[in-house]
């Protein structure tokens, strides 16, 4: 009789330990089924916001050539092809590069900076006398756009100088170079990239262009700026030419440029738009 107790007992028990087993498999699996759920939910819901019907967005990581964005507008022509209607900065760079990969925050003047901002002397990181040019500062990381148009118009303030009522549909080339900002007189002059009514053949050129940081990457894109996301696309078209590797540039010689009086009446350094990285909004890089 004890015996069939014992027994009676051993195989209650291992019901009890299957059942068990059995449950917590159950749960297991409905906790998986819940978290593929949530995930397939926050998917759907990042595509959502998406904006749809734009063009390729800009800025992106040019290290990478995918894109699914196949919006074929006219690439534009040659920078000494067209007219310089702007230049500008941002802080930091927007775009992420070879030479500028080190991701500084999420916010307005956030973006990415040189690799080599950590190696900078105690010289080149002194604050100048005097700083005429706002939200910039030797140790900052800079991207400098220069704006081209296809329309007849005189270089000016922000991107309406690049459109005129004749012309509202232009083809637009930026020319991108990031700096890192130093206070050394041996650095790059900035002021030999301004403008100051210099016209070759006709057109608005700037002095000259930076050289000998690699091979400009060629894309189709958009305009840029802190007020536009993911979310919140720019429309116009815009052919870009980032260069891959950063120049240090004087940091007097931006003071200067501010100081100057330019015609683009930049007189701090802009915001930056946070990395476009959904292959939907990026164009596919030739």
């Amino acid at each position: 009789m004890r015996y069939l107790q014992r027994e009676n007992i051993m195989r209650i028990n291992m019901i009890l330990m299957a059942s068990t087993a059995l449950l917590i498999s159950a749960c297991s699996s409905q906790t998986a089924e819940e978290k593929a759920a949530e995930v397939v939910t926050e998917h759907a819901s990042s595509k959502a916001a998406l904006c749809e019907g734009f063009g390729p967005q800009t800025p992106r990581d040019i290290s990478s050539k995918h894109g699914l964005n196949l919006d074929d507008f006219p690439m534009a022509p040659a920078a000494t092809e067209m007219n310089l209607c702007n230049i500008h900065t941002h802080t930091n760079a927007e775009h992420k590069g070879p030479g500028f990969s080190v991701f500084v925050n999420d916010t307005g003047y956030g973006g990415y900076a040189c690799n080599d901002t950590k190696s900078l002397t105690a010289e080149e990181l002194t604050a100048p006398a005097s700083n005429e040019f706002g939200y910039v500062k030797p140790g900052d990381t800079i991207e400098v756009h220069w704006v081209h148009t296809s329309c007849d118009i005189t270089p000016g303030k922000g991107l309406g100088s690049c459109l005129s009522d004749s012309c509202t549909d232009p083809l637009l080339r930026v020319e991108a170079q990031t700096f890192l900002v130093v206070n050394d007189e041996n650095a790059l002059d900035f002021t030999s990239f301004g403008y100051e009514g210099n016209v070759i053949g006709g057109l608005h050129q700037p002095k000259s262009l930076p050289t000998g940081t690699g091979e400009p990457v060629v894309f189709r894109g958009s305009t840029t700026g802190p007020s536009y996301t993911e979310a919140v696309c720019s429309p116009l078209k815009v052919t870009w030419s980032v260069r891959p590797q950063c120049a240090k540039v004087d940091i007097n010689s931006l003071n200067a440029w501010a100081k100057s009086g330019n015609v683009f009446e930049e007189k701090k350094s802009h915001g930056v738009r946070q990395l476009v990285t959904s292959p939907e909004l990026l164009s596919p890089i030739e």
